[in-house]
């Protein structure tokens, strides 16, 4: 029977690969998916707020 060489190496690739994969799509699903939007919305009040203050100087 051979002795099993590089298991631990080949599960470490394994590991930090789908560690890193896993993080970048997590990241892009945080980013894309609440972060944007999130400014979005704030930055369409802020502009809401500043057309309203225009209108009421003009």
């Amino acid at each position: 029977m051979q002795p099993i060489v590089g298991k631990l190496r080949k599960r470490l690739v394994l590991d930090i690969t789908c560690s890193i994969g896993l993080g970048l799509a997590m990241g892009y699903s945080y980013w894309y998916g609440v972060h944007l939007p999130a400014v979005r919305r704030r930055d369409d009040y802020y502009m809401k707020l500043e057309r309203e203050k225009q209108a009421l100087t003009a």
